[in-house]
């Protein structure tokens, strides 16, 4: 046990000091809060000066229907024709928008003109408006004002009601438990095959320098294997809590310093593009509505058990990283260079593959014969029944799932290990499946 502890700590503190770990521990965090804070901050300091949009409109239907923007402006050309209004949009770097008469239909066709491509948000305004206008125009040629139209309309909300066992009901939101599945399940994907990989380099490297050797003479191969598979799992853990921890302290730190100026003009600008595009304008939404909204955010997150999902998480992580690491290392055992590791690679990945491609499957029917199957079965289960937890899983099948997923691992840990005891010794042969079920009789 004193020398599992040390193989332990002997890879943890090897692969925590080395430049690459160090790197790559800073700059994930940097990335993931780049995502988050570069649109709003790229938006910001990109508005530049307002875009001048010149309307040649033929039908008159549009006139000073176009109001301007924080970022757009409108000038109404009359009787202008199209060449000389061309011309006056080239030179000054100003966007055309031509609308020409239609013969026979409706002027729903219209033509941006500029020297690059028109801005995504002025595309968008300019479709919302001018079918805004067109509708309008429809419906009082059919007797209907268009306010009895707008009072007529509804808005349905559906809320989900879910009922435990004991006949206690909370509301849920589908969306965010689909969100919630899907991220977890590719998350514990992820993490076993890059931390399962580092297991399978570090044997293949250990072997191929001969270091393996030396180090055989001192204690037996399945402390060495278990000393590598635990002190990688402790190096993977570190790099996810620093993850976790820089990136909140980075969005946080930003937004206190950018808070009132840029960062915010940028996150408005970005809110009013999409309310654009999505046909809504941010304006609309009083601070009552706001704060209903809010509330209503909170009660649905509330019916997620967070504190089960993260405990399942950093099981079924440890759990399925074991499992796979154990496979994993007996290949690197069994074999002498990368190339080969592709062969016997593809076998074992096949089960966590298998689930990620039907990720869309179970979040559509959490509970079906197939997911809870899938949940049960251990070389899927890490991914599976993470996938589920969102949803509300009975406890007794989380257990059962545990007691399996263990009892694989043990089972799959005694049969690498007798792998790793003969592979690691083999040198200069291309190891097939015969030798391997050779080496499991010994």
């Amino acid at each position: 046990m004193n020398k599992t502890l040390l193989i332990i700590k002997r890879e943890y503190l090897t692969r925590v000091r080395k430049r690459s770990f160090v790197i790559m521990t800073f700059l994930g965090p940097v990335l993931m809060a780049a995502l988050i804070i570069a649109p709003a901050y790229i938006t910001a300091i990109s508005k530049g000066k307002p875009r001048k949009v010149l309307v040649l409109d033929e039908t008159g239907w549009f006139q000073h229907k176009f109001q301007n923007q924080e970022n757009i402006q409108f000038k109404y050309l009359s009787e202008t024709p199209l060449a000389k209004a061309k011309a006056e949009a080239i030179s000054n770097d100003y966007i055309l928008l031509y609308i020409p008469l239609p013969k026979l239909n409706l002027p729903v066709n219209a033509e941006l003109f500029s020297l690059g491509q028109a801005e995504s948000h002025i595309r968008s305004y300019i479709k919302l408006v001018m079918k805004q206008v067109v509708e309008t125009k429809k419906l009082l040629a059919l007797g209907i004002k268009p306010g009895q139209l707008k009072s007529a309309q509804v808005h349905i909300n559906l809320i989900s009601i879910k009922i435990s066992e004991n006949g206690k009901e909370e509301a849920v939101n589908n969306d965010i438990e689909v969100g919630l599945a899907i991220f977890s399940g590719l998350l514990i994907y992820f993490f076993i095959f890059l931390f399962g990989s580092q297991v399978l380099k570090g044997v293949i490297e250990e072997k191929s320098n001969r270091i393996i050797e030396v180090i055989i003479s001192s204690v037996k191969p399945f402390q060495l294997m278990m000393g590598k598979i635990i002190g990688i799992a402790f190096v993977g853990l570190t790099q996810f809590l620093m993850w976790v921890l820089l990136t909140v302290v980075l969005v946080v730190a930003f937004q206190g310093v950018a808070g009132g100026s840029s960062f915010s003009s940028g996150m408005k600008t970005l809110t009013e593009s999409q309310a654009a595009i999505t046909g809504n304008h941010a304006n609309n939404i009083t601070s009552s509505q706001t704060s209903t909204m809010l509330l209503q955010i909170h009660d649905l997150l509330s019916g997620v058990n967070f504190s089960v999902m993260i405990i399942s998480f950093l099981f079924f992580f440890l759990a399925g990283y074991l499992l796979y690491a154990s496979m994993f290392a007996a290949i690197g055992g069994a074999i002498d260079n990368d190339a080969d590791a592709q062969q016997f690679m593809l076998p074992v990945s096949i089960p966590l593959i298998f689930a990620v491609a039907l990720t869309g499957v179970v979040a559509n029917q959490p509970n079906g014969p197939l997911a809870v199957w899938l949940s049960m079965i251990p070389f899927t289960s890490p991914i599976i029944m993470m996938m589920r937890i969102p949803f509300g899983v009975p406890y007794w099948q989380i257990a059962l799932s545990i007691i399996i997923l263990v009892a694989t691992f043990i089972f799959v840990t005694y049969v690498a290990g007798k792998i790793y005891k003969v592979g690691i010794l083999v040198y200069g042969k291309k190891v097939t499946y015969r030798d391997i079920w050779k080496w499991l009789k010994y």
